[in-house]
């Protein structure tokens, strides 16, 4: 299936990159149509945004396993190991956006000195990188808007019904993506198959991360131990759960957060604390250690 398939092209420093099938097919249609350079500049500004999400996540000890471009941004694939936090997973996220910013001022600058004869080609520079920035602001994973979401619903909300709701509110975004494009086809206009084709794999991409779910909620039960050496190291209180003794397991694991160590204090029918455990406790029971 197009939507599964990846074309690498090359691993730099272990980081691997590849492009999406969309992109080599817009690659394909720019040289038949005569657009290589326009083609060619979308690639430089997407790789660049990405380079932004590399440098951020390196800066901040997180791994980056690969880089997967589309032609409207790209999937930087990092591996988490508990060291994600949500503060640091919206300084990654918006560093796709900054460089973005920071190409618009300089394009805008040389218009402004009025460099060379390229006035209309700085115009495409600057409407692409405002095209890509504004698109990947939008709060639908997996793009930067989503995961900015993500991080700031992880504050508030324990990190399973994060992940469960920034999935649905992603899949229903992406469907009126689909719908959006789909729209002049009522009205004997045009279908915009470029913003099918991206809702779609949006579309796509949420429907299989929700139904993943399961896992990766337990690979973020199994990243706890780094919660736990940063709650030694600051000293910080630990956040209360309280639970009845009957409750089942899952629906206390449920209730952990994402930035914060848990001690579980259990109770029993007449509401007496009968013990107190740390959630260390509870996932190793979980995983049967």
């Amino acid at each position: 299936m197009i939507l599964l398939k990846w074309y690498r092209l090359i691993r730099i420093f272990g980081i691997e990159l590849s492009l999406h099938p969309l992109f080599v097919l817009i690659l394909f249609f720019s040289v038949l149509t005569g657009q290589f350079l326009e083609i060619i500049t979308l690639f430089s500004i997407v790789f660049i945004h990405e380079l932004g999400h590399v440098c951020a996540a390196l800066l901040t000890g997180v791994t980056v396993k690969s880089v997967q471009l589309l032609p409207f941004g790209g999937v930087a694939v990092i591996e988490d190991h508990g060291r994600l936090t949500a503060g640091r997973e919206m300084g990654i996220a918006l560093a796709g956006p900054l460089q973005n910013g920071i190409m618009i001022l300089m394009a805008l600058a040389l218009k402004q000195a009025e460099y060379g004869s390229s006035s209309a080609y700085l115009d495409y520079f600057i409407g692409a990188n405002a095209m890509i920035a504004l698109f990947n602001l939008l709060p639908v994973l997996p793009l930067d808007g989503g995961k900015i979401l993500q991080a700031a619903l992880s504050l508030l909300l324990p990190y399973y019904y994060t992940l469960l709701w920034i999935g649905r509110v992603s899949i229903a975004a992406s469907l009126l993506v689909v719908v959006f494009a789909l729209l002049p086809l009522g009205t004997g206009g045009g279908l915009r198959l470029n913003l099918l084709m991206i809702g779609a794999f949006l579309l796509y991409s949420n429907v299989t991360d929700q139904r993943n779910l399961p896992y990766r909620f337990v690979a973020f039960l199994m990243n706890r131990e780094q919660i736990y050496e940063r709650y030694l190291q600051s000293e910080s209180a630990a956040r209360p759960i309280v639970a009845f003794s009957a409750k089942p397991l899952d629906d206390i694991l449920r209730l952990f957060k994402r930035n914060h160590y848990h001690f579980i204090y259990v109770m029993n029918d007449d509401r007496d604390i009968v013990a107190v455990l740390p959630e260390q406790r509870l996932i190793s029971s979980y995983f049967g250690i």
